[in-house]
């Protein structure tokens, strides 16, 4: 990590395909202001066929770029084309975060961490349940199991349609995660201190199915990964049944955090009016 103490002008990407509509720009445009650092952070679009290349680039020094942000289709190429991909990249499987030392790429995931400030943020206590039940087993599903495995949460129950997807991921993140299919859900959120929704069910006004939330602990916390819309209809319909939710949002404001400070050299700091000038953005483009 770079001295703060340092003076240097360092240039930031996020990368994907396609990666125009990413706020991750305007997330980090706003600490550079804020701060008054000299960089830049920009949407920098690379086809899956110019990947390699793109990677190959950076570990030579000719991209211009000291490091950044890899999202869809590219995380799990980045983590495999990264020199040295730390311990959460290599359970995972995928990297969303990189940077350049001594012309090697390491790389790192960033999501859990962000799930979890989210919550820790959001809904005091919330890691003390024993028991989480996750709703989808899909990518974005893997960086919040092993996030709240990690924060000591002892039983994670992962529901899906495809059962043999959910058995993937108990397989991978140890005894502590169970598979099951979409008709034990009631089953298994009997008591449950945390529900969290990783599937796109309710994205951009899609419908969502009726879920009773009442069979779990009456301070159990819902939160849902989806952040558009910022309340999802999983999140509405929990709060009208009386429990405490958390909107995605704070998880991918969260998670630009430590790659802000490892690319500038400073920590940031997610404050309300980065939170709101994201949510005026969500609303211009609706």
């Amino acid at each position: 990590m770079r001295d703060s103490r340092e003076t240097f002008v360092n240039h930031a990407f996020v990368t994907g395909y396609p990666v125009k509509h990413s706020r991750s720009p305007l997330i980090h445009g706003y600490w550079l202001k804020q701060l008054g650092i000299e960089g830049s952070y920009r949407a920098h679009e690379v086809k899956p066929e110019d990947f390699s290349a793109f990677i190959a680039e950076l570990k030579q020094g000719t991209s211009g770029f000291c490091g950044g942000n890899v999202t869809i289709p590219h995380k799990e190429v980045a983590h495999r084309l990264a020199d040295r991909p730390d311990d959460l990249c290599l359970e995972l499987g995928a990297a969303n975060t990189l940077w350049i030392e001594a012309g090697q790429v390491h790389a790192t995931n960033t999501d859990g961490r962000g799930f979890v400030a989210n919550l820790d943020e959001r809904a005091d206590r919330w890691d003390h349940c024993s028991t989480a039940v996750v709703l989808g087993a899909g990518g974005a599903s893997r960086a919040v199991i092993q996030a709240v495995r990690d924060r000591g949460v002892k039983t994670i129950h992962v529901v899906n349609r495809t059962v043999a997807r959910a058995k993937e991921l108990s397989d991978r993140f140890g005894s502590t995660v169970h598979a099951h299919p979409m008709e034990a859900l009631g089953e298994v959120m009997r008591g449950a201190g945390l529900f969290i929704n990783t599937t796109s069910l309710g994205m951009d006004g899609q419908e969502a199915p009726q879920i009773d939330f009442t069979v779990m602990a009456s301070d159990a916390v819902v939160t849902d990964i989806v952040y558009v819309p910022l309340k999802t209809p999983l999140l509405r319909q929990a709060e009208q049944q009386g429990f405490a939710i958390v909107d995605g949002l704070g998880m991918l404001l969260h998670q630009a955090v430590p790659g802000f400070e490892l690319w500038f050299g400073r920590r940031p700091v997610v404050d309300a009016n980065l939170r709101q000038l994201v949510i005026d953005d969500m609303g211009s483009h609706a």
